[in-house]
């Protein structure tokens, strides 16, 4: 399979796919089917989350996969998320547990913390009409108890491996100064105009795998401007589309992949599922490369302000000045 070349080593040891398939936005009666169609065309990874609301579909594919012969369970790599209503300390086997009934499974490959920042658990009855009164913000010394708690899901066999997300430098520094169990995985905003080359570097300082969501800029995005440049529409981008007879989409999956992170491109169009997966075989060359690198913009689309108490900066949440004055 295209995608078999692909692949990334976590500090646990086990070799992961860097390239799978993203559920976010994918809704249910179809998401089911987009899952059942990428792993009979070859992705071996899933990304999934409790706050997705679509995992009691996927895992009812996922048991007609296995029952079907289709693939065994030790030949995919599912990840899912801890919600930020659920960082409450007694609140987060939980929440994993409810993970693991939905998807049908005995185990997650990957668990990830979703945000940094908590919610009150009854805002998981109130989403996605979330008030003040339900968010609480990122505290470090909770999101340490927190942690502690996840660690404790590898010790159960519940998880493989366990990692964050959202999580700037500043944040994971943090997290590390009483962490046992180093992130095998910070999964956050990336693409070609976001390309993270600060974080990245830190992370493999680290020994963490940044993995990139949102990889072809998320045209379809909540909350989008009709102002903010499209990633796909690149002049750089699509010459060199055109050159390998190839979509944006494929060379922007196809860079990230090139850069050494794992990626997660979102879709339940059979046709871009299938191209998605071509993006794997894909040889950019070092020229390409570093005209594809010198796009980068700095432009965060997603600025997660929504999850944040009001009066949050995009500066605040996201350690703008600290990251930025932060050494590696």
């Amino acid at each position: 399979m295209a995608s078999d070349k692909w692949t990334l080593k976590l500090n646990t040891g086990k070799v992961a796919p860097a390239f799978g398939l993203g559920t976010w936005q994918s809704e249910k009666g179809l998401v089911g089917q987009a899952v059942d169609i990428a792993v009979r065309n070859g992705y071996r990874s899933i990304d999934c989350a409790w706050l997705y609301r679509n995992e009691d579909e996927i895992g009812a594919t996922l048991e007609t996969l296995f029952k079907e012969g289709v693939v065994k369970r030790e030949d995919l790599f599912i990840t899912s998320k801890l919600s930020g209503s659920h960082h409450n300390a007694e609140d987060v086997e939980e929440c994993c547990r409810d993970t693991l009934k939905n998807l049908k499974l005995d185990y997650l490959d990957l668990y990830l913390v979703h945000s940094p920042s908590a919610l009150k658990k009854e805002a998981l009855f109130a989403f996605p009409n979330l008030t003040e009164d339900h968010k609480l913000g990122y505290d470090s010394d909770h999101m340490a108890k927190t942690w502690e708690v996840m660690e404790s899901l590898v010790s159960k066999g519940l998880v493989k491996a366990i990692g964050i997300s959202n999580f700037t430098i500043t944040k994971t520094e943090k997290l590390l100064e009483t962490a046992k169990i180093v992130p095998a995985v910070n999964q956050v905003e990336c693409h070609p105009y976001f390309q993270q080359k600060k974080l990245k570097k830190y992370c493999d300082s680290k020994g963490i795998v940044l993995e990139a969501y949102a990889p072809l800029g998320s045209p379809g995005r909540p909350r989008a401007s009709p102002d903010d440049p499209v990633v796909m529409e690149d002049p750089t981008i699509k010459q060199i589309a055109e050159k390998h007879g190839a979509t944006a989409g494929q060379i922007c999956i196809s860079f990230l992949l090139h850069s050494g992170l794992m990626v997660i491109p979102k879709s339940t169009s059979e046709k871009r599922i299938k191209e998605n997966l071509g993006a794997c075989s894909i040889t950019l060359s070092p020229e390409e490369i570093q005209a594809l690198e010198g796009i980068d913009k700095n432009l965060r689309l997603f600025l997660g302000l929504f999850f944040l108490p009001k009066g949050t900066t995009v500066e605040q949440a996201w350690d703008v000045a600290a990251d930025e004055a932060y050494s590696i």
